[in-house]
């Protein structure tokens, strides 16, 4: 199983940016999808989830601001992050249930900065 993340970079205080992560490699069906970030010299943390229903959930940090969503078609989960903060720069990678395993990918660079 592969999960590759994209759309990271730059972007300045109070902009907007849309991660995307696909997953490849398996003829399983895929559960829970989500991200998780992590700043140097912190621990990683959970910024969003969401089940193969729809079902969502947030960090308290993230919520109104950053929105998830999935193309079960696709096997693609998304990351909309708006009114970005230099706090929220860290490399946020996503995750994937499948089967009866949780596949993470390599992760991808936001930073926000003027």
């Amino acid at each position: 199983v592969q999960l590759q993340a994209s759309g990271g970079g730059l972007v300045q205080p109070g902009g907007s940016m849309r991660l995307s992560c696909v997953v490849s490699g398996t003829m399983l069906s895929i559960g829970v999808m989500g991200w998780t970030r992590q700043a140097p010299g912190n621990q990683r943390e959970l910024v969003a989830g969401i089940t193969s229903g729809g079902i969502t959930n947030y960090a308290d940090f993230v919520k109104g601001r950053f929105t998830i969503s999935r193309d079960n078609t696709k096997n693609t989960v998304y990351l909309e992050m708006n009114r970005l903060e230099p706090e929220d720069t860290a490399v946020y990678y996503c995750y994937a249930g499948v089967g009866s395993s949780i596949s993470r990918g390599q992760g991808t660079q936001v930073t926000v900065s003027s």
